[in-house]
């Protein structure tokens, strides 16, 4: 009988059909020496219009570590992560990107970091390798995230991310959540640190974010943030036994 996993490595997926072999094959090279045989792979279909769902179902027929999730819409990034998040069994649950530029070597510094007293560890890419428009765009919404919500984050919009199960529990479900994790999971009183990553190049598909479809929503869900953090309640409430 499978051992239950202690890691869980969740990819959110829409339209990267030629992306998923090779990343899953790097992912079970890079954990298998921290995990052995006890991790698990979570790919969450998010209505993919491409063969992304086929290419899942034939990596899954030889690799029995990989469970996929699919949505019955496409509910984009924040829900596939939530789906994602939720259905996830292990003690350490990883984040990445399906677009492959995230890379999977870099899980080990992850870990390492996440120390008893670290509850979340987020990359920091060290050199993006995105278009000038991307870069100029995400430095400024950096920026303005970090003054309206008060949280000083160096690459919000970095998804490359490990946390332990019990930061969950009580994580809000909302569009946007994917950019936010890390200041929800500090306003709610756990301990989130930040770590240098490496950033490749993207070698198939295309980018599902632009200037257009994140500025003004993104404008607006840091308001909501700042509303929140005078709302939230605090996550470590419960004094533990002596």
């Amino acid at each position: 009988m499978q051992k239950e996993p202690s890691y869980s490595v969740i990819l959110p997926v829409y339209n990267e059909a030629g992306n998923l072999a090779r990343l899953i094959d790097e992912i079970n090279t890079a954990i298998a020496p921290s995990a052995g045989e006890r991790y698990e792979i979570i790919a969450v279909d998010d209505c993919s219009t491409d063969d992304s769902l086929n290419q899942l179902r034939q990596i899954e027929a030889n690799n029995p570590r990989l469970r996929i999730i699919t949505h019955r819409m496409n509910c984009g990034q924040s829900a596939a992560l939530v789906s994602g998040l939720r259905a996830a069994r292990g003690d350490v649950i990883i984040t990445m990107d399906a677009d492959g530029q995230n890379d999977p070597a870099d899980i080990p510094a992850l870990l390492d970091v996440l120390a008893p007293d670290v509850d979340a560890v987020c990359g920091v890419r060290r050199k993006r390798l995105d278009t000038t428009v991307r870069r100029i765009s995400s430095r400024v919404a950096n920026g303005f995230r970090n003054a309206v919500t008060g949280d000083k984050l160096a690459d919000a919009g970095c998804g490359f991310r490990a946390m332990r199960r019990n930061v969950i529990v009580e994580l809000p479900a909302f569009n946007g959540i994917h950019r936010f994790l890390p200041t929800v999971l500090r306003y709610q009183g756990f301990r989130v640190i930040e770590v240098l990553i490496g950033h490749r190049p993207r070698t198939w598909g295309q980018s599902k974010y632009g200037i257009g479809n994140r500025m003004v929503g993104g404008m607006v869900d840091c308001l909501a943030m700042r509303w929140w953090k005078r709302r939230v309640i605090c996550a470590r409430r419960v004094m533990q036994p002596a």
